[in-house]
């Protein structure tokens, strides 16, 4: 069927964090306004409805009425086989897929099951702010090898910097975002083989956050790093339906590990989690039928991307962005207007009414930047775009 992605849905009394959570994204720091003309663009959900196939499974789950304790069905791990089989020529057992409800959640077992107080953990900022914090509550070490940005607003990795971190004694764990939130970088095989050689080197293992790997651009490939390693003895990848699909208020987050002693070091940890039987019903839907929609979602989301860079090329041209190579984040460099990063986020968040996410929340490597998920309908992102322009126009 063809979907209608313009269409505005009022998401305001459904419980979102986007639209119904003004008074807690207020008391998190995030904006000093939040009111009924508001446009929110600060989190990667979106504002876009569903797969049909997905809501018959639902309607299906719920036409049942018994909500009770639930189990994986095998149809469930052969869903996800066949999804990575077919999208990515991915082969994955069954005996190496474990269940998270949420990505975030692995991260810190994997933080906590992997590694000691005080062991250093790699990232690569500026990167996604739980990295960060998952680090510091679990009295682990940032180790930030920061991505390197040319003059193009491209994203570099320094190797160098890597391979010293990599060799120092205390170092245990890197955590790879790909693609990468919010520069939108989708690394390439050399750059994952690398990454991986030097880790698998060091004995450090890598827990790589993948779940934006089915949101890349149309012609723009996206390896698995378990795809492009030598030796995936050190891996551990984190997938999901929730980017993809939208469905983050489902909570299910897979865990592929196929060393079988690293499986078993973060299942101690994590302990037992039984699903949802909406969760379990909406995985098996969209991974058998969701495909179409998905094509049409990137395409959509293409369309955005070219239109915002449009936009600001003729309406704010000081402002540097790049359409990223994968994800639905636009990473934006307001370091052209020569204004403090506090009177940016003045006009932005204050005056215009839309409601982003400061760089400086992903490290000091942002600090010049503004961070915005755009799968919303166009008009919507137009009317954002719009407001903002409107409270630049008299920077010189």
């Amino acid at each position: 069927m063809k979907y209608n992605f313009d269409e505005i849905v009022n998401r305001r009394g459904t419980y979102s964090v986007k639209w119904d959570g003004g008074q807690v994204i207020k008391n998190m720091g995030l904006t000093e306004r939040y009111d009924e003309e508001t446009i929110p663009l600060f989190t990667a959900d979106m504002d876009l409805p569903v797969p049909q196939p997905l809501i018959d499974a639902l309607h299906k789950t719920v036409d049942h009425r018994i909500f009770g304790y639930s189990i994986f069905p095998d149809e469930y791990f052969e869903a996800i086989q066949h999804w990575f089989k077919k999208r990515h020529d991915w082969e994955i057992k069954k005996e190496e897929i474990l269940y998270s409800p949420g990505t975030v959640h692995a991260l810190s077992i994997a933080v906590r099951a992997l590694t000691n107080p005080r062991d250093g953990i790699i990232i690569q900022r500026p990167v996604y702010p739980p990295f960060t914090s998952v680090i510091n509550a679990n009295d682990r070490e940032v180790r930030n090898n920061a991505l390197i940005c040319d003059d193009e607003g491209y994203y570099h990795i320094d190797f160098e910097d890597f391979e010293a971190k990599a060799k120092e004694e205390k170092t245990k764990l890197f955590i790879l975002c790909n693609p990468h939130n919010p520069t939108g970088r989708v690394f390439n095989k050399d750059e994952l083989k690398q990454l991986s050689d030097i880790c698998a080197k060091n004995d450090v293992i890598l827990v790589a956050d993948e779940i934006h790997g089915d949101l890349i651009r149309r012609n723009q490939p996206f390896i698995p790093i378990a795809k492009a390693a030598c030796t995936v003895e050190h891996i551990i990848t984190f997938t999901a339906i929730n980017k993809t699909f939208n469905l983050a208020g489902l909570h299910c987050t897979n865990v592929i590990i196929s060393n079988p002693e690293l499986r078993k070091q973060f299942s101690s940890v994590m302990g037992m989690h039984l699903p949802s039987p909406f969760m379990v019903s909406a995985l098996i839907a969209v991974y058998h039928d969701g495909e179409d929609w998905l094509e049409q979602l990137k395409e959509y989301i293409d369309g955005t991307l070219e239109w915002v860079v449009g936009f600001l090329a003729e309406r704010m041209p000081k402002v540097k962005v790049r359409i990223p190579e994968g994800t639905y984040i636009m990473w934006m460099d307001f370091s052209g207007y020569r204004l403090s990063p506090e009177e940016v986020h003045d006009r932005i968040y204050n005056k215009a009414n839309v409601l982003l996410e400061d760089g400086k929340m992903f490290g000091e490597e942002g600090l010049d930047y503004q961070r915005i998920c755009i799968p919303s309908p166009r008009p919507m992102i137009m009317e954002a775009f719009e407001r903002i322009a409107r409270e630049f126009e008299d920077v010189k």
